[in-house]
């Protein structure tokens, strides 16, 4: 039984090289604990710049700088929007009656004098056929008035008047025989009155046709004519108001644009007025953009602005700030601006969505420098200057991101002095450094 117990426990080496393998894993968790906290410890812990004492003993640093100049850009602010047409006009009948035929559809581009509706037009046909007619009669006797009588008129005139005369002579003569008989007592009383009164209608006739005649023979006068000339002008206006209400009956288009409603079909019955088609004028369109809330109050028109949308890749349009919007978009609580886009691609349609890049111009008394001369070191942003072989370090104060560039501002810079652009990160306050050209290593 001993020599089984002696042969089953492990052999000492064994035991040590367990051992040994759980201290050195230990060991190892270890050592990555302690790098990972140091690690995070730098990355917590705010970069603090050495002491000037220690920046004394460094060898110098090899540098590039750039002349400090005034700002020359521009900030570019994002900005969404839509489309709207800037005009729009709805396209009414002005005469009663039945659709007769439809020439466009939504989304067709009309023009100005462009039929796109009939109504029916027999009424209106048979009433400009009667005031034609009419006009025709009305002319006719205006030139016989303007002519005068024609002799073979004044030729029967006289001829009717011989008759007259002599009528009446034979009344006449007839008048005395009677009374000469009455006398006699051959006839009684009453033939002698019929016989008078046979005198009287023939003398009434022969003054009639003797003013017949005197009126042919003098002609029409000036108040005939003019009465006459009248009468032609009423015609006429008869006439040009059943060609004006035949005209009516086609609908056509005031201004170009493209239809955007259609209101009415083959064989619908319509009144004056009645709407029938709604376009829209794709020539002139205005894009509403919304300002950030910072910029709200502080925008002007003629602010240029470039256009850009999904639905047209390829297309970019340039265009200034025409009004700005006194009052803030009811959804977005943003305000509003308006830019007039003259002459838009035909596919660019009412209520797209668009983009639009506000370039507005930085303060002039602002410097431009490269992105790589500014050190960002905690919430501070600095820029390293070269006095006297050294850097000295500036706060400044950052006003705008224009991608490569940035505008900064502060009290202690000026025009053309040299600021750090390359090498600046490994800097600190006082430390020794070497300025070299582009592209060129320092003397060793």
């Amino acid at each position: 039984m001993k020599t089984l117990e002696n042969q089953s426990s492990p052999p000492p080496k064994v035991k040590s090289r367990r051992f040994f393998k759980k201290s050195y894993l230990k060991i190892l968790a270890l050592l990555l604990l302690l790098g990972g906290g140091a690690t995070i410890w730098r990355l917590l812990t705010p970069e603090v710049a050495p002491p000037p004492e220690m920046a004394q003993g460094m060898p110098p640093t090899p540098v590039e700088t750039v002349a400090l100049k005034r700002g020359e850009g521009v900030r570019r602010i994002q900005l969404i929007g839509q489309i709207e047409a800037s005009k729009s006009a709805t396209l009414r009948t002005q005469a009663a009656g039945t659709v007769e035929r439809v020439f466009v559809e939504v989304g067709d581009r009309v023009t100005p004098g462009m039929t796109v509706a009939t109504l029916d037009d027999a009424d209106q046909q048979l009433t400009l056929a009667e005031a034609q007619a009419r006009l025709a009669q009305e002319r006719s006797e205006l030139a016989s008035l303007q002519v005068g009588t024609r002799l073979e008129i004044i030729a029967q005139r006289r001829a009717e008047l011989r008759s007259a005369q002599a009528r009446e002579q034979e009344a006449q003569q007839n008048l005395a025989r009677y009374e000469q008989l009455v006398a006699a007592g051959a006839i009684s009383e009453q033939a002698l009155l019929e016989e008078r009164a046979e005198l009287d209608a023939t003398r009434a006739e022969r003054v009639k046709v003797q003013a017949a005649l005197a009126e042919a023979t003098a002609g029409p006068t000036r108040e005939e004519i003019g009465a006459q000339q009248a009468s032609v002008t009423a015609a006429t206006a008869a006439v040009n108001q059943a060609q004006l209400a035949l005209t009516r009956t086609k609908v056509t288009a005031s201004t170009t644009g493209i239809v955007r409603s259609r209101e009415v079909s083959t064989g619908d019955l319509v009144e004056s007025r009645d709407p029938l088609f709604t376009l829209v004028n794709s020539n002139e369109l205005d894009v509403f953009l919304e300002l950030p809330e910072q910029l709200s109050g502080s925008i002007t028109p003629g602010l240029p602005v470039e256009i850009t949308t999904r639905a047209l890749p390829d297309w970019e349009g340039i265009a200034t700030i025409s009004g700005v919007i006194p009052s803030a978009n009811a959804a977005s609580r943003r305000q509003l601006v308006r830019v007039r886009l003259q002459n838009p691609p035909q596919k660019l349609l009412p209520k797209m969505a668009v983009a639009g890049e506000l370039q507005l111009p930085i303060d002039p008394s602002s410097f431009v420098v490269p992105r790589d001369t500014l050190v960002r070191r905690n919430e501070t942003w600095l820029v390293y200057t070269v006095l006297e072989g050294k850097a000295k370090e500036v706060e400044v104060k950052l006003v705008v991101d224009m991608g490569e560039t940035m505008a900064i501002s502060s009290n202690q810079l000026q025009v053309g002095q040299p600021v750090v652009v390359r090498g600046s990160e490994a800097l600190m306050p006082e430390a020794p450094v070497q300025v070299v050209e582009p592209n060129t290593k320092p003397e060793t």
